[in-house]
C-alpha cells in the first residue's frame, strides 16, 4: 500500500508541476462562468485537423507536421478516448517518413467530480504507465507518467479544449523536469 500512495504522491507532485505548463491552454477564453467545469460529455465526438510539434531537437530536425484525429465517447459511467497521429519527420526533403500511432484508453469516474482514471493505467516502477484524467474549465487533460529504464521520470500531458465545434490541443513530454516535446494543434469535430 506504501508504494502505491508513494506514486500517487509523485503523480500529485508532477500534475501540480504541470500546471503550470498547461496553463496556456487552461488560460484561454471560455464560453461558461468563471470556476464551473464542463460535464465530460461537451467533450464527445471526433475531432480531426492537424498540429505542429518542437522539441529539444528542433534544431536538429525542424518543426514536424502531424495529423489529428480524436473520437471521445461514453463508455459506462465514464468515456473511452482514441487518438490517432500522423507523424512526418526525417526521410529527405519533399518525402518524409510518415509514421502513424494511435492510442486507446478507457476511463472511470474516481467519485470526485472531474477526475478518472484509466482502466489501463498501472504501476510506473513495474514498467506501466500511471493514467488519469481531469476537467478544469472547457478543458480535459490526460496525463500519463512513466519511468525509464535508468529511473527517470517521463510525463505526457495531453490538454484538449473546447469551444464551439472545435477543440485545441496541447501536448507537452517531460522527462526529469526538461521538455522534451510540444505539439500544439486545432482540430474541428466531424459531423456523425
Amino acid at each position: 500500500m506504501n508504494r502505491v500512495l508513494a506514486i500517487v504522491f509523485m503523480a500529485l507532485a508532477v500534475a501540480g508541476a504541470l500546471a503550470g505548463v498547461a496553463a496556456p491552454v487552461a488560460a484561454q477564453p471560455r464560453t461558461l462562468q468563471a470556476g464551473r467545469d464542463l460535464p465530460i460529455a461537451a467533450f464527445f465526438g471526433r475531432f480531426t485537423g492537424s498540429g505542429i510539434a518542437a522539441g529539444e531537437d528542433a534544431d536538429y530536425l525542424g518543426v514536424t507536421q502531424r495529423d489529428l484525429d480524436v473520437q471521445i465517447q461514453a463508455q459506462g459511467s465514464g468515456f473511452s478516448a482514441t487518438w490517432r497521429t500522423v507523424l512526418r519527420q526525417g526521410g529527405v526533403p519533399g518525402s518524409p517518413n510518415v509514421r502513424t500511432r494511435e492510442v486507446s484508453l478507457t476511463f472511470a469516474p474516481l467519485g470526485r467530480p472531474g477526475l478518472f482514471r484509466a482502466g489501463e493505467s498501472g504501476d510506473p516502477t513495474a514498467g506501466q504507465p500511471l493514467v488519469w484524467a481531469r476537467i478544469r474549465g472547457s478543458t480535459l487533460f490526460i496525463y500519463e507518467i512513466n519511468m525509464t529504464e535508468d529511473g527517470r521520470w517521463d510525463v505526457q500531458t495531453y490538454a484538449r479544449t473546447v469551444s464551439g465545434a472545435g477543440m485545441q490541443l496541447e501536448y507537452t513530454r517531460l522527462r526529469d523536469g526538461e521538455r522534451q516535446r510540444i505539439v500544439r494543434g486545432r482540430m474541428v469535430k466531424q459531423a456523425n
